[in-house]
């Protein structure tokens, strides 16, 4: 179904009301902006507004979005850009909501030329040019360890210069260069400690590739910043200068 609610919302050309209370109840179970000043809030919740009113939500097989969904998955999604600007999420409107996990048709063909198709299991998926697939589980607090919207809207930032290769379109500050050499001696690292059979930090699926890499990377910088630093010092460093944000830096 096509959620209207934002549509009802911007009717007239006016801004939608979000009443504080609704504001502090969904950010409270968003762990992610832990880091954010008053300031820094206020900006997110406009950008949110803003976002809102440009892409369209839909929810797959009659899902209902309700406002507190919506406005959690506007904040998650817009965190990454709060300095980067909405103009990063250009290019695409669609935002796809299902209940739970999903299925995606895949094909692959094995060395005797027989395309093999299958049913996986998804949390989410970000298309080329396409919308964002989300998966939105019943109790979201018992989902621990991943933010399936912060992995997919860095994919999206992933898929801007045209490629998906875990490099995004840099600032200037940043070389190109340098975010290839040190990501990809990361994405190694948690690639041995996987093939040994040893825990890592970051999620195994790090280790995929460099587009999988720097999406799972992104999530632990917003979910757990100080963990992240520790663990990975450069590529929170590179992180850091991406997204222009310091989230492991002590509250003023």
């Amino acid at each position: 179904m096509v959620f209207k609610r934002v549509v009802r919302w911007l009717r007239g050309n006016q801004r939608p009301a979000v009443g504080e209370e609704t504001w502090q109840r969904v950010e409270a179970r968003l762990r992610c902006l832990g880091h954010l000043n008053a300031t820094d809030r206020q900006r997110l919740r406009n950008l949110c507004l803003d976002f809102l009113a440009e892409k369209e939500f839909h929810g797959a097989h009659g899902f209902v979005l309700t406002d507190d969904i919506l406005l959690a998955i506007a904040l998650q999604a817009c965190l990454p850009i709060l300095n980067l600007g909405l103009e990063a999420y250009r290019g695409w409107i669609g935002v796809v909501v299902y209940r739970g996990d999903f299925m995606i048709p895949r094909e692959v063909v094995d060395e005797a030329g027989v395309i093999h198709e299958y049913d996986e299991p998804a949390l989410g998926e970000a298309w080329p040019g396409g919308p964002v697939i989300l998966s939105w589980p019943d109790d979201p607090a018992a989902v621990d360890g991943a933010n399936v919207v912060i992995h997919e809207f860095a994919h999206k930032l992933d898929m801007l210069d045209g490629q998906v290769d875990g490099r995004p379109l840099l600032p200037g500050g940043l070389a190109p260069s340098r975010w290839s050499a040190e990501m990809e001696a990361a994405r190694q690292s948690v690639a041995r400690l996987v093939e040994r059979g040893l825990p890592t930090y970051l999620d195994p699926y790090a280790a995929e590739d460099g587009a999988e890499f720097f999406a799972v990377a992104s999530e632990a910088f917003f979910d757990d910043p100080q963990g992240l630093r520790r663990a990975h010092p450069k590529v929170y460093e590179l992180l850091a200068g991406f997204y222009r944000q310091d989230p492991a830096a002590p509250k003023p």
